[in-house]
């Protein structure tokens, strides 16, 4: 299973209540639930929730744990303060305008000390896609800003969160996309060229070589970053004598 997240990172133990906010079809809530965890994923989309929650909640009840699934805003959770041990946010930011209350949310909902990872297209990236062409970003759904590391720690910081490590992911993604945007979005599907890597890439999650080449490619044009976050314990009440 593709992951963007490290779940190692993000200290993930059995028991932990996961949320996954902008889950689409899954694939982290998947992988959160096989480690023992308890999940629930939400996204805005209704789309993907169809196709996943019921695989999902069968998933779980083979492990006896909770896997749910609904729709809602990450700008505005569903969720009492402090209801999970670990936040999942990932590929999200680049499409919301206020960033900064969707961190304030997340931050929100996550216990004193649980841990937050949130991840984002590079800018490198990001700017080679648009240097060949303005699909990537005017498509519908499509990204509505390219992020600076430096801007998302500071509106995780505001929120509360720690920035604690950094990591890259998806290195062999970044030629696919590059692809998709040389040949045009609205036509990328159409493409021989961007299905037969496409498919070269569904072969390469199964091949420990092919691993090791995504691990040297991170090095030199990931697709993606991950900030993880710890949430700050609030301060201690004071005496007032």
């Amino acid at each position: 299973m593709l992951l963007t997240v490290d779940l190692e990172r993000l200290d993930l133990r059995p028991g932990d209540r996961v949320l996954d906010a902008g889950c689409g079809e899954g694939r982290h809530c998947f992988g959160a639930l096989e480690r023992g965890a308890r999940v629930v994923g939400l996204d805005f989309d209704r789309q993907p929730l169809t196709t996943a929650a019921a695989p999902l909640r069968a998933r779980a009840r083979e492990k006896d744990s909770l896997g749910a699934m609904l729709q809602g805003n990450t700008l505005m959770l569903p969720f009492a303060d402090a209801t999970f041990d670990k936040v999942i946010c990932s590929e999200v930011m680049e499409h919301v305008h206020d960033y900064r209350q969707a961190a304030r949310e997340l931050a929100r909902v996550t216990k004193p000390g649980g841990r937050i990872a949130v991840t984002i297209p590079t800018a490198t990236s990001e700017h080679l896609y648009l240097r060949l062409g303005d699909d990537y970003f005017e498509s519908p759904g499509g990204h509505i800003r390219i992020f600076k590391p430096r801007a998302l720690a500071k509106a995780l910081a505001d929120a509360g969160c720690a920035t604690r490590g950094v990591g890259f992911a998806h290195g062999l993604h970044t030629p696919y996309w590059v692809l998709r945007s040389i040949v045009g979005l609205p036509r990328a599907d159409g493409s021989g060229l961007v299905n037969a890597y496409r498919h070269f890439l569904i072969r390469a999650t199964a091949s420990k070589l092919m691993a090791f080449l995504e691990r040297a490619l991170n090095f030199v044009c990931p697709k993606s970053l991950i900030l993880y976050a710890d949430r700050c314990a609030p301060p201690a009440a004071t005496s007032s004598r």
